[in-house]
């Protein structure tokens, strides 16, 4: 199987070198060139880390059409908030057969990206998924070099339709055996950890980042039990918002032993013990990926799905509040509302129906 990555980034880096190890013929796509001119250059990716070796992959490219030609399985890595303008960019391009997977979708991301799709007229026959999460905890460390941190057992995907994941599922099983298939996308969508872990976590340890540009581990201690406790509230919200639909959602403690095996009496404590998130640096500034990804599509959507069943969300409220404040933006305006994901005046069933089949 040909497969490509969209996005040059730590995830896309990683991912790219991974497949290539694994034997498969990767494609990798960056919109500029300074990130992946070496590779470019020399079509080599060095994996340092949990998984380590010289990886050689086909070419990369900054030309999003040659990328993605004759390529069965499209993998984009990219931050949640570029879906959009990404599915417009790749509408012209697309080809029968091909398999599109957002790697994560973070919240409803495959609708998102489905309907954009729909709205520029692609009559293709493609198959849209989102994942739960990414694969790997993984940092670009020099010019094509890239470390794994960690490596996930096992990663919940869907197909938007549902009705295509059996064709999901004859595609990734041999490329990504850790990938799970998942009845919906309402499962990925409400699985969505990183809207636990990474928004609060970076605005209340915003003194220490902006101080030491985030010179401390992020994940270990950027977490200390006052902040894990306010993480643990976000938590409880999100799975009420998923109950109210009919999902029965992992906890983050429950999904930390699913994804690392790790296991502890409460969210501090597992998060401690977790080996895959040792070293793990603190962004080096509030501007970055953990709020303007995580914010307006992970939480932002939570909070407006939870409107639909009349959930409230305080907690993942005020973290959009303070967010949008200590950053000058209006998060909830630029998020996944249900106005711009096509549900506003939908009924919680219509709701679940239009995440399963699309709009």
């Amino acid at each position: 199987m040909k497969v490509c990555i969209i996005g040059g980034g730590n995830g896309g880096q990683a991912l790219a070198g991974v497949l290539a190890l694994r034997g498969f013929d990767v494609s990798l796509y960056n919109r500029s060139e300074q990130r992946i001119e070496r590779i470019i250059k020399t079509k080599k990716i060095e994996l340092q880390g949990s998984i380590s070796g010289m990886a050689s992959i086909s070419f990369a490219t900054t030309d999003l059409r040659e990328a993605i030609s004759g390529r069965q399985l499209l993998l984009v890595v990219l931050p949640a908030f570029a879906h959009r303008e990404i599915a417009l960019k790749l509408a012209p391009y697309l080809e029968d057969g091909q398999i599109i997977i957002l790697n994560p979708g973070r919240t409803a991301g495959a609708l998102e990206f489905y309907t954009a799709l729909k709205q520029s007229g692609v009559d293709k026959d493609i198959t849209v998924a989102e994942a739960q999460t990414f694969l790997f905890a993984s940092r670009i460390t020099g010019p094509g070099v890239v470390k794994v941190f960690g490596v996930k057992n096992a990663v919940p995907v869907a197909a938007l339709p549902a009705q295509k994941n059996t064709i999901l599922k004859d595609a990734i099983e041999k490329v990504l055996p850790e990938f799970r298939i998942v009845p919906n996308t309402l499962h990925t969508s409400f699985a969505n950890i990183g809207a636990v872990f990474h928004p609060a976590s970076v605005l209340l340890n915003a003194g220490w980042i902006e101080s030491t540009s985030g010179d401390f581990e992020f994940y270990t201690n950027g977490i200390s039990p006052s902040v894990a406790k306010v993480l643990q509230a976000i938590d409880d919200e999100r799975c009420a918002v998923a109950k109210s639909f009919g999902l029965e959602t992992m906890s983050a403690l429950e999904w930390l032993k699913y994804a690392y095996s790790v296991e502890g009496k409460n969210l501090y404590e597992a998060l401690q013990l977790n080996k895959g998130y040792k070293g793990i640096k603190a962004p080096s500034s509030i501007d970055n990926r953990y709020i303007l990804e995580d914010v307006p599509t992970s939480l932002v959507p939570i909070s407006e799905f939870g409107k639909v069943t009349g959930v409230q969300t305080p907690t993942i409220d005020m973290i959009i509040s303070l967010a949008s404040l200590m950053l000058g933006r209006d998060f909830r305006k630029e998020g996944r509302t249900l106005e711009k994901l096509g549900l506003l005046g939908k009924s919680p069933e219509e709701v679940k129906r239009i995440m399963e089949v699309g709009i």
